[in-house]
């Protein structure tokens, strides 16, 4: 229970209480919308974030959000260009984070490693109390947006032709979905890493959707599947002294191995039963 006293850990669980809450809702957008891999993107994008601001003496994650804030804006911007191939935005801007992020990394040689490998793998001890204060702001922002835009963009997902010809303003709420990802990205990437942090969006959102079929109902399941494996990655990590992303993966990895199985055992089970 020594732990309970740190505050590192007080402000890590702070924040996986609400990444719990934002995770499903941007997890299940992203993969409604195919763009699971735009997580990934922005990920690479806010290595270049972190090393600028380390090479300019900046708090990373300021320089972090200002990043993918641009990036977010400029996906859809080439997203809109390459229309009938939009992977192509994804794959360009994905190499050129990286290439910047390493550009930038070697202009700051030496004393920055710890700190980009702590960005890179995730680290507990990283998450300070601005960092929590912006996840509240945000998880509140993300519900907020969600109540007001939660039919605009479901029309959105399935059919944006018929959105567009119903005067939605997609361009705005497509921005405005990239950045909401991107700032959150930047946030708890200290906490996950940089390599593992679309996991943490992409995998709640897939294993909910194997138990449920309604589009509200699987973000509810999700939160406390994010909840739990958050927490039991966090507590496992400080035991064991493994990175913390990578502890939270694998959890969240044999949640939708373990429902995976189970429900193709219910469903010869069923199968049987009836001849």
């Amino acid at each position: 229970m020594e732990m309970f006293l740190y505050g590192f850990m007080q402000r890590a669980f702070q924040a996986s209480l609400l990444i719990s809450l934002i995770a499903p809702f941007l997890g299940l957008f992203l993969i409604l919308r195919r763009q699971s891999l735009m997580a990934d993107t922005l990920a690479h994008v806010s290595l270049a974030g972190v090393a600028l601001g380390l090479l300019v003496s900046i708090n990373p994650t300021w320089t972090n959000i200002l990043m993918v804030i641009f990036i977010a804006v400029l996906l859809e911007y080439i997203r809109m260009l390459y229309r009938t191939y939009s992977e192509v935005s994804i794959a360009i801007l994905m190499s050129a984070g990286m290439a910047l992020a390493l550009f930038l990394m070697s202009l700051n040689q030496g004393g920055t490693t710890l700190n980009i490998n702590q960005f890179l793998f995730g680290s507990i001890v990283t998450i300070s109390k601005g960092q929590v204060w912006i996840l509240y702001l945000l998880a509140g922002t993300i519900l907020c947006l969600y109540l007001i835009f939660r039919k605009a963009m479901y029309v959105m997902i399935f059919d944006e032709e018929t959105a567009f010809t119903a005067g939605l303003p997609i361009k705005t709420m497509s921005i405005l979905f990239n950045v909401l990802t991107g700032i959150t990205i930047a946030i708890i990437m200290p906490i996950v890493g940089a390599l593992l942090v679309s996991a943490i969006l992409i995998l709640p959102a897939a294993i909910s959707m194997r138990l449920s079929r309604s589009f509200s109902s699987t973000i509810l399941i999700g939160i406390p599947i994010t909840l739990a494996s958050m927490l039991s990655g966090l507590v496992t990590s400080y035991e064991y002294g493994t990175p913390p992303g990578a502890t939270i993966t694998l959890i969240l990895v044999a949640v939708l191995a373990i429902i995976t199985i189970l429900k193709r055992l219910a469903k010869v089970f069923k199968m049987n039963k009836s001849f």
